[in-house]
């Protein structure tokens, strides 16, 4: 991986803690980020971005989302999300789900902001190819 190339922040947005161990190690393994922040449900995401959770913490440059999840499942939260006055041009969402549903996938892309639909699991190359692509 370049290493010129790090996203200060990744947010994992997953109700699976294996999944979030695992995209984790991925995303270490690739260093191409300073802070990963795991959220396990769309909610705790969204206090997070709005700053009702406290503790400093930088915004990210990157949201890896799940779809099913309890609480706000990944499309709950896009609609929140769209509704919210954040700095949504500085952040890329890739919905990354166990779905391949072409259903989902289109879904996903006519929400701005969600720059890809990618299918689990998390892969080191498919992590590269989204910082080679978007950043």
């Amino acid at each position: 991986m370049d290493t010129k190339k790090k996203i200060q922040c990744i947010l994992l947005i997953d109700d699976d803690e294996v999944t979030n161990f695992l995209n984790k190690k991925v995303i270490e393994y690739c260093q191409v980020t300073e802070h990963i922040e795991v959220k396990l449900n769309g909610q705790e995401a969204l206090n997070f971005l709005t700053g009702k959770e406290t503790g400093n913490h930088s915004q990210p440059s990157l949201i890896l989302l799940d779809i099913n999840m309890p609480v706000m499942d990944g499309w709950e939260f896009m609609e929140a999300y769209n509704l919210k006055d954040l700095d949504q041009n500085k952040i890329n969402i890739v919905m990354l789900s166990t779905s391949n549903n072409p259903e989902d996938i289109q879904r996903a892309a006519n929400i701005p902001h969600v720059i890809a639909f990618k299918t689990k699991p998390l892969t080191s190359e498919m992590l590269e190819e989204i910082v080679t692509n978007y950043f």
